[in-house]
């Protein structure tokens, strides 16, 4: 049965292209909806980047129609404009009929009284409208286009019983794939376990065979080695030229953010890989924007920052290096807020998105298309911590990237679990 979808501002920020998603059905967009659109499209960061992306949609779709009586799109389905009347007096008794929420919600309700033959679904990220709207009777969903549900996320790493015999060729020769009942995924950690008790780790690798890992338990980089398994299987990726996209999830305290950092100092100042390491986090600010904040640019987003700032602190003085010879290094070490690297031309740079889970899909696919050759990009965060409050664990960008790179050769993942902070770190986070 086709169905009407009346969409929120929220949804078109979010996905620029989320009128596409929704196949032979009718896409409504409120009229207040278009006149928030043109209220963001002059705001500074991905708001009003995407808010002028939308715009440019709909401008083009004008050559199919009229938007008020509705066109046709790619798959059969309609797009219209509604809601020009004056819906301040249809808003449920209750509620604030100056809100441009409440005025969608009196459009949805118009629309299921009039034509009942035809389901009306309010779509918005919105938790507060959807509640309302269920309150008031209307059907009210999430944006479900790039969600995957995190409790079931890849891991990247998978227990396996062998044999004895097995665990000797995986030193000679490797061991293929087709030995293992499990289904393998490229560059997938496993734990192999024999009937004697003894264990090794493997890593999948070409031709879906399992090869030993390359690094030692016990080596130190910039002074630190790996605390547990799942460290070890990070530093894997962090350190092997030919995977090219790393995701790290984790906890605070499980050191994904310390390792990305540690990896791009050991391929950018040890081995000159790359030419530049850029480090970037999305500014998601709880109150003013970062303009308001007095001082330089750089003094503006150390609040934002200091976690890497510490990080590389940490890093420096197990170096012994000074500060001083530090920052004369600092054309080829850069700290930005991401707002600030989109659109340029990255190649051969070792880029980390830290606390990426505060992107949406569509902004990281934008990051990650736009990088150059040679280029390596680590994206690091924690889908249960979330400051964006249109995302949660199950439709953010870093959660989306894991979904969608499972199984390539060039891309790898691993599930970070034990803090390694401190024993009271530990401790608290899971008592607390």
């Amino acid at each position: 049965m086709r169905k009407r979808y009346i969409l929120d501002t929220n949804v078109l920020i979010h996905d620029p292209r989320a009128i596409f998603s929704f196949e032979d059905n009718v896409v409504v967009i409120p009229l207040q909806v278009l006149e928030e659109i043109d209220n963001l499209k002059t705001r500074s960061g991905n708001v009003g980047r995407n808010a002028r992306e939308v715009a440019r949609n709909f401008d083009k779709l004008r050559s199919r129609g009229k938007l008020s009586e509705g066109i046709r799109l790619d798959k059969d389905g309609i797009l219209m404009v509604s809601g020009g009347e004056d819906l301040a007096s249809e808003v449920y008794p209750g509620l604030d009929p100056r809100k441009v929420d409440n005025q969608i919600l009196a459009l949805a309700s118009r629309f299921a009284n009039r034509d009942p033959s035809m389901p009306t679904i309010l779509v918005s990220k919105d938790i507060n409208l959807r509640l309302k709207a269920d309150s008031i009777g209307i059907r009210a969903e999430d944006y479900e286009t790039g969600k995957v549900e995190y409790r079931k996320l890849y891991t990247g790493a998978v227990e396996i019983k062998v044999s004895e015999t097995d665990l000797h060729r995986l030193d000679e020769e490797g061991i293929p794939a087709e030995s293992i009942k499990e289904e393998l995924k490229s560059n997938e950690f496993c734990i192999l376990k024999a009937d004697d008790g003894k264990e090794r780790y493997a890593v999948v690798r070409r031709e879906k065979k399992l090869f030993p890992l390359k690094i030692d338990s016990q080596r130190r980089f910039w002074g630190i080695k790996a605390r547990n398994r799942e460290q070890l299987f990070a530093m894997q990726l962090l350190l092997d030229d030919a995977i090219k996209l790393v995701t790290l999830v984790g906890t605070a305290g499980t050191g994904k953010t310390l390792l990305a950092v540690m990896a791009g100092l050991v391929k950018v100042l040890d081995e000159r890989r790359y030419k530049k390491m850029i480090i970037a986090r999305p500014l998601i600010p709880m109150g003013k924007d970062i303009g308001y904040l007095p001082g330089s640019q750089e003094e503006k987003i150390r609040p934002w920052m200091q976690p890497i700032f510490d990080n590389l602190e940490f890093l420096l003085s197990n170096k012994k290096m000074k500060k001083e010879e530090f920052l004369k290094r600092k054309d080829i070490i850069e700290i930005e807020i991401l707002s600030y690297i989109r659109g340029r031309s990255i190649p051969e740079q070792y880029i980390i998105i830290d606390e990426a889970q505060n992107l949406t899909p569509h902004e990281v696919k934008t990051i990650i298309t736009r990088v150059g050759d040679n280029t390596k990009v680590v994206l690091t965060g924690d889908p249960t911590q979330i400051d964006n409050p249109y995302l949660n664990a199950d439709d953010n960008g870093l959660t989306y990237v894991v979904d969608r790179f499972v199984d390539h050769p060039i891309a790898g993942h691993i599930l970070l679990v034990k803090g390694e902070r401190s024993e009271l770190a530990t401790l608290a986070s899971k008592i607390l």
